[in-house]
């Protein structure tokens, strides 16, 4: 669940009156946030810990003894003399081998372990002058920068980023994230968010808003049966694709099969349906379809509706999101059509799941210079919907219930993704028994996922990343969710 600082302060103090030390949780942060840099970079390279007064640099100096152990070279920055430094970080530093070695290249790793969520307000200078370093560095010598619980200089509770502020590719959050971390104007200091369970910390595991982790997430992904069989796993039926966007049919289908759906099949008009029964994947069936109502007689489990489709066939979709009795993914020109009437949503016969992205969010329900957690707040408690709403910090879920998905990168803003969310969260969808809640967080997270591996994989980049290696890659998505990623 997402904290205040003060709420993080309490649990803390809960734990050391049970007699748990601060020691124990610092040797239990610096494993887990060396384990994050190993994730996110395989080959050893050189990592400098930015180190503050007290215990984020205490971790940040855990988490380099683990590294140098695993090969990398360390180094330690410190803001302020070592003497002045708390009883633990200065153990810790005291502790550490830092003789050199030789350097394998590889990447470069800067910890910000500056400043906690008890510092409010501009950083000192000594602090100031260590971000505008780490800052520098990143944008000269491409250093990838770890923030640890918090980027130094952001309002752990507003989100607002004080006039020097570190801008991290990840932030690893310690215990419970922290409310400032999913702020609108924290998104580009905070940037991939990550999870640092500690197990002595209890806290209200039911509240919402959430980040999304595998530690909950992968507890809904049950083993199947021996005997299961593909009707088991979900009828999935897609309607997309119009002339020059046949490629939004083939992508979400592709996806469809690829996150587990027993059965795929993709609706079309006689214009593109030659085109797509060659074009799709061979698992996919294409069924030439009159009038898109007639789907409403075809026995789907789940149904999604719009990418690539046009806005030709408007009035037949509005009839299909009205009438369709079970769950249904509406996506791009299905949701355009919904925008000219959505009361519509108030009263369809199933239960739906909305992924738009900010531009077709508007055209639904205009934001108005709300919040993007208000707009989104706001839409749910007036439409009995669940939604993913799409960006840097997607947001999903419904009345009850709100999770920020935690996965992704920048490299996932090309052409295609929303296609593949959508076949991926309608597998899903067939597989949990139409639970749409859970199959969007689900799927934004292992789409995200997969996308992070695309992008970090041997001979790749963000600029290579597109939709089709997110597809390829899906499966090993879901593997690591299981293992607890």
């Amino acid at each position: 669940m997402l904290v205040t600082c003060e709420e993080m302060r309490r649990m803390e103090s809960a734990v050391f009156s049970r007699g748990v030390s601060a020691e124990h949780l610092m040797e239990e942060a610096g494993l887990g946030i060396a384990r994050i840099v190993r994730q996110f970079h395989s080959r050893p390279g050189t990592c400098i810990a930015y180190c503050g007064k007290g215990n984020n640099g205490g971790d940040a100096l855990v988490a380099l003894r683990h590294l140098r152990r695993w090969g990398w070279n360390i180094s330690v920055e410190l803001a302020y003399p070592a003497e002045e430094l708390s009883e633990l970080p200065r153990r810790h530093l005291l502790s550490l081998d830092l003789s050199s070695r030789e350097d394998f290249g590889g990447s470069l790793v800067l910890l910000d372990g500056l400043l906690g969520t008890g510092v409010s307000g501009e950083p000192r200078q000594e602090a100031a002058d260590a971000i505008r370093r780490m800052n520098s560095l990143r944008l000269s010598r491409n250093a990838w920068v770890l923030a640890i619980d918090i980027p130094s200089g952001l309002n752990g509770d507003t989100g607002e980023p004080s006039a020097t502020c570190v801008q991290a590719d990840l932030t690893a959050t310690i215990g419970a994230p922290k409310r400032g971390l999913v702020a609108d104007a924290a998104t580009n200091h905070v940037g991939r968010l990550a999870f640092i369970p500690l197990r002595e910390l209890d806290f209200d595991r039911e509240s919402s808003p959430r980040l999304s982790s595998p530690e909950e997430l992968r507890y809904w992904l049950p083993p199947r049966a021996f005997d299961t069989h593909k009707g088991m796993c979900g009828r999935v039926g897609i309607i997309a694709g119009s002339h020059g966007m046949t490629g939004a049919a083939r992508l979400a289908s592709a996806a469809a099969v690829a996150a587990g759906a027993g059965l795929v099949t993709v609706y079309a008009h006689a214009d593109i349906q030659p085109v797509l029964a060659a074009a799709c994947v061979p698992e996919v069936m294409v069924k030439e379809v009159e009038s898109l109502r007639e789907v409403l007689e075809e026995p789907m489990n789940v149904l999604a509706v719009g990418p690539g489709l046009g806005r030709a066939y408007d009035n037949d979709v509005v009839a299909l999101v009205k009438e369709w009795p079970h769950a249904m993914v509406v996506d791009a020109d299905a949701l355009n059509a919904v925008s000219q009437d959505t009361s519509i949503l108030k009263t369809c016969r199933g239960p739906r799941l909305l992924t738009p992205h900010p531009g077709e969010m508007e055209r639904l329900f205009p934001q108005r210079n709300r919040p993007r957690i208000d707009w989104f707040r706001d839409f749910t408690n007036q439409y009995t919907a669940t939604l993913l709403l799409k960006g840097a910090r997607t947001i999903i879920g419904n009345a009850e219930a709100c999770y920020y998905n935690s996965t992704g990168n920048p490299g996932m803003a090309s052409g295609g993704m929303g296609d593949v969310l959508t076949g991926t969260c309608a597998a899903l969808a067939g597989q949990l028994n139409g639970d749409l809640l859970k199959s969007a967080v689900l799927g934004a997270w292992v789409c995200g996922r997969a996308g992070e591996m695309g992008a970090s994989a041997p001979f790749s980049s963000p600029e290579k990343l597109s939709a089709r290696i997110v597809i390829e890659l899906l499966g090993a998505a879901f593997s690591q969710l299981r293992e607890g990623y």
